[in-house]
């Protein structure tokens, strides 16, 4: 199907505004220059974790396993907004093909949704491991963590590529600006020339089956984990089993109290558009930053694994 403008031209690319209230050149180095720190300790982070669990087999278990994996996504999830967010707001190269529009769209959509049901798989080998710790390695294992990640993997393609594909169908006559800092779905469809209500309805009722269910089964899971630790007779023992969830519980609230905050900003009316993609931009980078650190600073197993890593490769004494 053709995408026109009001010339009759086929529309060959959008235009990426970013922030329509903040053009100066002084504010944009700004951002450019905070996104770029950001961007850098993203990726840093997460390969930090991806290397450290690489290294260390006594880290080879399922919950290590969906760290990691965690970690992977995290990289993807930043790596397919942040460069295109940096050459806006850096050289003002707001330009991009229709084609890498949807494809930037696309990996946006299957990526959260990976995270969300990533969580969901953590909140449950918490459940086992506090719950049911005699029948944990029964239960559960390496290969069966890793087809439980490959399923999450289709369930994400198959998520995203349903309002993608309605999306990408309709014509698009221009204007052609997309008033957002990526390809954003909803901002995408208000450029669309005809009645997109399927449109919103279908890509709202997914969004929110992948972060709502999720989140009503780690809730549902913790419930139990709760029931239990409050079971155990003694204080160290409760203590013991709550420290090993506060990680996993830091990492879900940044996850999904971002989300309902950018969904919030985007059903309150009169919500400048600068605070809308403000809240999406933190989306972006706000769980993939944190993830890391969080995993750093409350996980004793990884900060011993890194250490062991430095001295094994002579970055450190053996005997500091």
């Amino acid at each position: 199907m053709s995408r026109l403008n009001e010339t009759n031209e086929v529309v060959q690319a959008f235009i990426i505004v970013g922030f329509p209230g903040f053009q100066e050149r002084d504010v944009k180095n700004v951002i450019f220059g905070s996104l770029l720190t950001v961007y850098f300790f993203i990726i840093l982070g997460n390969l930090l974790i991806i290397v450290i669990f690489l290294h260390d087999e006594d880290l080879h278990i399922p919950m290590y396993i969906l760290i990691s994996c965690l970690g992977l996504v995290d990289i993807i999830i930043a790596t397919n907004t942040v460069p295109k967010m940096l050459a806006i707001f850096g050289s003002d190269s707001n330009l991009i093909t229709i084609s890498a529009c949807f494809t930037q769209m696309f990996f946006t959509h299957t990526t959260t949704t990976v995270e969300s049901l990533l969580l969901a798989l953590m909140a449950y080998d918490r459940y086992l491991a506090i719950c049911k710790p005699l029948h944990y390695h029964t239960l559960t294992s390496n290969a069966l963590v890793l087809k439980q990640i490959a399923c999450c993997w289709v369930c994400g393609f198959i998520v995203a590529i349903i309002p993608i594909i309605l999306a990408y169908r309709l014509p698009f006559c221009g204007p052609n600006k997309v008033v957002h800092c990526y390809c954003d779905h909803s901002s995408v469809l208000k450029l669309a020339c005809t009645d997109t209500s399927l449109n919103t309805y279908v890509g709202l009722s997914l969004v929110l089956s992948v972060l709502i269910s999720p989140l009503v089964y780690i809730l549902f899971s913790y419930m139990r984990i709760l029931i239990s630790v409050l079971k155990i007779s003694t204080h160290k023992g409760r203590v013991k089993a709550f420290s090993t969830c506060a990680t996993h519980l830091l990492v879900i609230s940044v996850f999904f109290l971002v989300g309902a905050g950018v969904y919030i900003c985007n059903r309150i009316p009169g919500t400048s558009a600068d605070v809308r993609i403000l809240m999406a931009l933190i989306q972006n980078v706000t769980p993939p930053l944190m993830n890391p650190i969080i995993y750093c600073l409350r996980s004793k197993e990884i900060q011993q694994s890194f250490w062991k890593t430095l001295r094994r490769n002579r970055t450190l004494p053996k005997n500091p």
